[in-house]
């Protein structure tokens, strides 16, 4: 029903602010990039995110 929606978009809102967060982090470690798209293919692999998110996050990294 209603809850398990709410409860997945927080969830789903979650990840994006930690990845966000995450990505900042790296950028500022790293100007390239290349930690980025690591982190985020190993959160495709472990099945943390899907292929369209993973397309999105990697079209914002590499812009």
């Amino acid at each position: 029903g209603m809850g398990f929606g709410f409860i997945f978009m927080l969830l789903f809102w979650g990840l994006i602010i930690w990845l966000i967060v995450t990505l900042i982090n790296a950028s500022q470690s790293n100007k390239n990039g290349s930690d980025s798209l690591t982190i985020l293919k190993k959160r495709y692999a472990s099945g943390e995110i899907t292929k369209k998110q993973f397309d999105e996050i990697k079209k914002e990294i590499l812009e």
